[in-house]
């Protein structure tokens, strides 16, 4: 870690506990502004980190009063730390966003959907002004409900071009009209390029669709420790 120049050009040293490492800085906030250039310095100490050990990134902005707090940290945690490090050791971070154009697919969709006559007999006996109301929003429900069913078709089409490579997944679905799918993958290393060309396959297969492939990262995403 010597090698490594922490933010502002400070030492990085490594606190340890059993098999496992703290990698730490003297760092005095009240010196500095938290501003951009610090967080893209931070990235940069965590990125030339993850190159030579399995590491747990903590969020930028991080302090802790002394080494004392620090090796009770790892004394009283050091369970769940070193499960978090087995789970990611050899592994990089994958962030996918999919996107497409709403208007678009939606009218292509509404298309489909309208060609299903939806009729005001089919729900009331009588058709006035309130039940022509709610026919209304239930064919806008319809709607709604196969735009989400296209994008569980999208999802299950992923996981079935990743099955060989199986990776962890985490992801939320509809983020915005446009961003139809937002997730991030835990790939082995040694899948790096299997991976990135499933999604280039996805990509062939999907043209009305836009995927934004970002990585690898350190595995920011996957790091579950609940500490008091």
């Amino acid at each position: 870690m010597k090698d490594i120049q922490g933010i502002s050009g400070s030492t990085v040293n490594a606190l340890s506990f059993n098999d496992i490492s703290v990698a730490v800085s003297d760092f005095t906030s009240q010196k500095f502004t938290i501003n951009k250039e610090l967080a893209i310095d931070f990235a940069r100490v965590i990125e030339e980190l993850s190159q030579s050990v399995t590491l747990l990134p903590v969020r930028f902005g991080t302090f802790l009063k002394s080494d004392e707090i620090i090796n009770q940290l790892l004394i009283n945690h050091y369970d769940s730390f070193l499960k978090n490090l087995q789970q990611v050791e050899n592994k990089y971070e994958f962030g996918l966003k999919v996107l497409w154009d709403y208007e678009k697919s939606s009218k292509q969709i509404s298309v489909k959907v309208e060609s299903e006559e939806v009729k005001a007999g089919d729900y009331f006996s009588t058709s006035t002004s309130h039940t022509n109301y709610l026919l209304e929003k239930i064919k806008k429900h319809r709607l709604e409900d196969a735009l989400l069913k296209h994008v569980e078709q999208l999802i299950e089409e992923i996981s079935l071009n990743l099955e060989r490579i199986n990776p962890d997944c985490k992801f939320k679905k509809m983020v915005t009209n446009s961003i139809i799918l937002d997730a991030v993958f835990l790939v082995e290393k040694s899948k790096k390029g299997e991976f990135i060309q499933a999604i280039e396959s996805l990509k062939q297969q999907q043209a009305d669709l836009s995927f934004l492939l970002t990585g690898p990262w350190p595995p920011y995403s996957f790091v579950e420790i609940a500490i008091d």
